[in-house]
């Protein structure tokens, strides 16, 4: 069923079973987490839950799909503007703070649901790979406006520069995940930072 076609009271029982099957996929993996657990988290009937969802499988795919709009509209808000190493700086303290409210808990959940899925689930991988290259996409876009302006060297390149630092960006949040510490999130995407500068220099 596509929510197109759904009620607005359709839509927000839809949208309840995502959420919850979201949480508890995050929380205590894929694997471990039941139509059951869902229906119980959501407050839905198993008839209510097959109405909108197949399976499981269905319902990774939804959880994927709301986890990225969720994760790429926070990105945008500090990237959509990204021309200079200031705005990029900005961004940095967006995320470490969003970062130091949840407490460090949780991590990335588009990282998590990569490292629950990529091994296991082959449709997953491909479609957590797409919610990845959108939000790489957003990095490169930043920096190709930046070159742009003089503020990136005319010869950096702004492709692979957007893949080192959303590396830097995941390895930074596991850290602090791992640490309940910001700093290694701070700390990744500065050393991008002055590479940058460097670069330019």
């Amino acid at each position: 069923m596509t929510t197109q076609r759904l009620t607005r009271k359709g839509q927000a029982t839809r949208d309840r079973i995502v959420t919850a099957a979201a949480r508890l996929m995050i929380e205590q993996g894929v694997a471990r987490t039941t139509i059951e657990d869902i229906q119980a988290a959501a407050g839905v009937s198993p008839s209510q839950l097959y109405h909108y969802f197949p399976g499981k499988d269905a319902l990774v795919s939804a959880v994927i799909e709301q986890q990225t709009a969720q994760v790429l509209e926070i990105q945008h808000s500090g990237l959509g503007s990204l021309d200079t190493i200031d705005s990029l700086t900005n961004w940095r303290d967006l995320m470490v703070g969003i970062l130091t409210g949840m407490q460090c808990a949780g991590g990335c959940p588009l990282g998590s649901l990569a490292s629950d899925l990529s091994e296991s689930d082959p449709v997953a991988r491909v479609q957590l790979a797409g919610a990845f290259e959108q939000w790489e996409g957003l990095i490169r876009d930043g920096l190709v406006r930046m070159r742009e302006r003089g503020e990136l060297a005319a010869d950096a390149d702004p492709a692979d520069l957007a893949v080192a630092m959303l590396a830097a960006v995941q390895g930074g949040l596991l850290l602090s995940q791992v640490r309940r510490d910001p700093a290694p999130l701070r700390i990744a995407v500065d050393t991008m930072i002055d590479h940058l500068h460097a670069l330019t220099r």
